[in-house]
């Protein structure tokens, strides 16, 4: 009897098998004149082609935007977009707004009122202190 394999169809999930990056597209926006745009300028020259190079999956986009402060602007799979400002900033902290736009997720931000938000009672139960063992003082 011969064996024969069955066919799998997998399905893509983040975390399982394939990571999809959120961001999809990356706008670098800055003045050519003010003075305010100096560090974009430098990290435009110096440092966005090692950063294309490591994120191949992100659009990268380079436009001007005269007499405004410099922005870089994250547009993610969910449809939502982030907008930083990068005026006055030096090419490392450039890099680094970049990349936290790069990891973040699109999801607006929410309030956390409590701390643990669980479906499923405590095992322990809720705690009383008129139930268990009596302390004798």
């Amino acid at each position: 009897m011969p064996i024969s394999a069955l066919q799998a169809v997998s399905k893509a999930q983040n975390g399982v098998g394939a990571f999809i990056l959120q961001c999809k597209r990356m706008e670098f926006n800055f003045c050519d004149w003010a003075g305010s745009s100096k560090g974009m300028r430098s990290f435009l020259k110096h440092s966005l082609s090692q950063f294309a190079k490591e994120n191949p999956q992100i659009e990268i986009i380079v436009a001007p935007r005269p007499n405004q402060t410099p922005i870089i602007r994250g547009t993610y799979i969910n449809g939502r977009e982030k907008v930083i400002p990068v005026d006055g900033l030096e090419i490392q902290q450039i890099l680094q707004k970049a990349q936290l736009l790069r990891n973040s997720s699109g999801a607006k931000l929410k309030r956390i009122t409590r701390p643990v938000i669980s479906l499923n009672e405590s095992v322990r139960g809720i705690f009383s202190p008129f139930h268990g063992k009596k302390h004798v003082i």
